[in-house]
């Protein structure tokens, strides 16, 4: 049996090095292939179409109910293969186009663990009872509807600082509808409010969202200078929340009383999640340590307390009396069942845009744009229209685009871009990932036309407007009086 298990161990060392092999030899064999200018090609059109099909079927997805995920990644594929093809009936290899496809590959491996370890903590307090106890001591208070506006509000802003922010949108919508379910005005306008803090308090954070963690990632913001979008982000929240408020019912909810239920272990679990940010944020600062280091290092430890759990539960022969994603009533806290529970449909969905947009920069559109956006139109003027543009095109993507074309910007052009990125999303329902997740939500729950719907946010676009121009001019003054 050990001299079966060496073989295999051997098989699987030389496969490994086979595999390598290949890779180390393609930035040799990529440079003595020259890049094709394929936009005014049958490939470039191809791409064209393809793409503007699947964001087409992604962004009218709870019309037709399919999965945003699946034509991005059908789309991604299709456009791939049509590169792949021509290059290898034009060279007979294609080990530069490979080359780029791992390079786009890679960038999406990280922004993958990232979310994943970032949901599995959300999964984890949940299973924990963490945010249900959390609902239960806001309707024990005793709040007024304005009032929990305001609350729901700021938690919302405070919690996307080191949660995505579309988690939090789902968390808070699914607080705010318990509380409200008696009053759909204060639903919708509390959704509408945890929408927009979400998306301004991601902004500020490159942990709270997915366009400032590709910033972060590529290293055109240290993780201090985000410190800068503080204020604006802040000025982005409060402007449409003061405005809507009086818009806000002052009558109190009612509750029968309820006392939280805290699962064991729930409170080391918060500590968990805390240490992993902090070693996440600390390491990245003082060692250049890429961000996804520090949060598997979270993760182990997590993966480490849920084994402690489990057995010291069967121990003292206490098991979970019911099942949940993160449980079993035999095994207990499983952590590996609260990675299963992350949201999939959102990680191929992004999969798909960032190999699309890494194909389109491949094939020339992308320099063509920038040429277009940053040299004849001013970087600001453009920055905000991108900002806009990010009302109905997911802004992680914009972000990975924008990247893509290599613009030369200063510090103040990349805060520019990072703002009206993350807070442009809150112009419309489908603009960002927090909308989209509580408009989902509402579903089945309200009835047609009432709480948070696509229609009430159009309504009050104007004050989000407002807040969003109100921002950029915050940052200016910051800034000195230049970007």
């Amino acid at each position: 049996m050990n001299i079966l298990k060496l073989i295999k161990c051997r098989h699987v060392a030389l496969l490994a090095v086979l595999l390598l092999l290949p890779s180390l030899s393609f930035a040799e064999e990529a440079l003595a292939v020259p890049q094709l200018d394929l936009k005014n090609h049958f490939v470039g059109y191809f791409a064209i179409v393809i793409t503007i099909l699947v964001y087409a079927a992604a962004m009218t997805e709870d019309l037709h109910q399919l999965s945003k995920a699946k034509p991005m990644v059908l789309g991604s594929a299709l456009i791939w293969f049509a590169i792949f093809v021509y290059y290898y009936l034009h060279f007979g290899h294609a080990k530069n186009v490979a080359a780029i496809f791992q390079t786009n590959l890679s960038a999406y491996a990280e922004l993958f663990l990232f979310i994943t370890v970032s949901m599995t903590f959300l999964n984890s307090m949940t299973e924990r009872g963490i945010f249900d106890a959390l609902r239960i001591v806001l309707a024990n208070r005793e709040y007024n509807y304005r009032q929990l506006f305001w609350i729901t509000g700021l938690l919302a802003f405070v919690l996307s600082l080191v949660i995505s922010s579309l988690t939090v949108g789902l968390l808070m919508g699914y607080i705010i509808l318990v509380i409200g379910k008696e009053q759909p005005k204060f639903v919708g306008l509390a959704g509408l409010n945890a929408v927009v803090a979400a998306n301004a308090g991601g902004t500020m954070s490159p942990l709270g969202g997915i366009s400032t963690f590709f910033v972060w990632q590529q290293n055109m913001l240290h993780f201090h200078q985000f410190f800068y979008l503080t204020l604006p982000c802040i000025v982005n929240f409060i402007v449409p929340a003061f405005i809507m408020q009086f818009s806000v019912p002052k009558q109190h909810p009612r509750f029968s009383k309820e006392t939280p239920q805290l699962k064991r272990g729930s409170k080391r679990v918060i500590f968990i999640f805390i240490l992993t940010f902090s070693i996440t944020i600390l390491s990245n600062v003082f060692l250049d340590m890429p961000a996804i280091a520090g949060m598997m290092f979270g993760l182990a430890i997590l993966q480490f307390f849920s084994y402690y759990l489990t057995k010291s539960e069967k121990l003292s022969h206490f098991l979970i009396p019911e099942t949940h994603e993160c449980s079993d009533a035999n095994k207990g806290f499983d952590v590996f069942k609260c990675i299963a529970g992350v949201d999939w449909d959102t990680l191929l969905f992004f999969y798909g845009a960032m190999m699309i947009v890494g194909a389109l920069s491949f094939i020339g559109y992308l320099d063509a744009m920038a040429n277009y956006l940053f040299t004849q139109i001013s970087p600001t003027l453009a920055n905000i229209m991108i900002g806009l543009a990010s009302s109905s095109i997911d802004n992680g993507t914009l972000m990975f685009a924008v990247l893509n074309m290599h613009p030369p910007f200063s510090i103040g052009q990349w805060l520019l871009l990072t703002l009206t990125l993350g807070v442009g999303g809150s112009l419309l329902a489908i603009g960002s990932a927090p909308g989209l997740h509580v408009l989902g939500l509402m579903k089945g729950i309200m009835k047609e036309g009432e709480g948070y719907t696509f229609s009430l946010h159009l309504r009050w676009m104007p004050a989000i407007l407002l807040g969003f121009f109100a921002s950029i001019g915050t940052l200016y003054l910051i800034n000195g009086g230049t970007f």
